[in-house]
């Protein structure tokens, strides 16, 4: 069973075709390139994987990020864990 949120925290992902995803809560882009997001938001750290990714639209201010692109993977990862800041080597050679 689902717990209900106990906190005012909202998160709102609309994906559009796998080609347009729209995402609210975003706190912070960590870091971007044509293959990978990293984006902290209000419910943890998202990662999107794709290729020829790019940002369509941003608003810090409103918490808005629309990312365009072939969308592969989206996954939120713990703040703790490596794997939020590795590139291709770091993750080459673990």
């Amino acid at each position: 069973m689902i717990e209900p949120v106990k906190n005012n925290k909202r998160q709102e992902i609309k994906m559009l075709n796998r080609k347009l995803l729209e995402i609210s809560g975003v706190l912070n882009v960590e870091s971007f390139d044509s293959e990978e997001f990293l984006l902290e938001t209000e419910m943890g750290y998202l990662m999107i994987k794709g290729q020829n990714l790019h940002i369509k639209n941003l608003s810090l201010e409103q918490g808005l990020v629309a990312i365009e692109g072939l969308i592969q993977e989206l996954a939120y990862v713990d703040g703790n864990t490596q794997e939020k800041s590795k590139g291709f080597l770091g993750k080459l050679f673990k």
